[in-house]
């Protein structure tokens, strides 16, 4: 599956995928990922910072409000017209355009940050992706992305729950087969039935790589790992939101900061 292909999976996914995003249908991303995320992101007060993947905005937006002058680029054109609208309609200053994190349409050193949220294992050349950070980051600039858990997250993922719901381990399998653009095939788990009935699910093209062959593709970036973090929900956020729960058992996501070398 080449980048063509990639770019008209998601634009088939993109107008269900923002209705229900917008709708608090990704409850995994809202109630976990992304505060994590933030939370553990550095001080952009007056950085510029380009969002790579940035689906239909609502990540960027929250680096803006953070204080960033945001750029942010995704393959979809549905994903981006969304994008523009909300910006149209409540103005952070974000410059959002079509392109590829493969080949970003930006100069060398243009950027003080960049952030991927949960795009990059969807692309076919994570190698391409990261050099390409590298390229547009300043020396000393830090890229910050998360993605599926390459350890717990493997092409196959089974939670197990108790009679009563309450989850009793994760099963996990295929984590050393090479992936390549195998779709997964899935909804909003946390979507009403009604909802679910109404649409196609998502076609979601996935690119699974070891743990070892990510912290192979940051080295020959060149990046440096500074910071890593593995999302689990509180006690007190699986009782309110029982979805998550597995979380708590085995992580889901993996976030990692790398830094380009400063000059010299």
């Amino acid at each position: 599956m080449d980048a063509e292909d990639v770019a008209a999976c998601w634009e088939g996914n993109a107008e269900t995928w923002t209705r229900q995003a917008r709708a608090g249908y990704d409850l995994y991303r809202d109630a976990l990922n992304t505060p994590v995320f933030m939370a553990n992101l550095p001080d952009v007060v007056g950085l510029d910072g380009l969002d790579i993947g940035c689906g239909e905005g609502s990540n960027t937006r929250k680096l803006a409000q953070a204080g960033a002058r945001m750029s942010a680029i995704d393959i979809a054109p549905t994903f981006i017209r969304h994008a523009l609208t909300t910006e149209a309609a409540q103005p952070l200053g974000i410059a959002y355009q079509l392109g590829d994190g493969m080949a970003l349409p930006f100069p060398d050193a243009r950027f003080d940050f960049a952030t991927a949220f949960m795009s990059l294992m969807d692309m076919p050349r994570q190698d391409l992706v990261l050099s390409e950070a590298a390229r547009v980051l300043k020396p000393g600039g830090f890229l910050q992305f998360s993605i599926l858990h390459p350890c717990f997250t493997p092409p196959h993922r089974k939670v197990l729950r108790e009679p009563d719901g309450t989850v009793r381990a994760v099963e996990v399998a295929q984590y050393f087969d090479g992936i390549d653009g195998a779709l997964d095939i899935w909804r909003f788990g946390a979507a009403p039935p009604e909802e679910k009935a109404a649409v196609e699910p998502f076609r979601v093209p996935r690119f699974h790589r070891t743990l070892s062959e990510w912290i192979s593709l940051i080295a020959q970036a060149p990046l440096m790992i500074e910071h890593m973090a593995e999302p689990s929900a509180s006690p007190e956020m699986a009782r309110l939101h029982p979805y998550i729960a597995d979380t708590r058992v085995a992580p889901l996501f993996l976030h990692i900061r790398v830094r380009k070398p400063a000059a010299g």
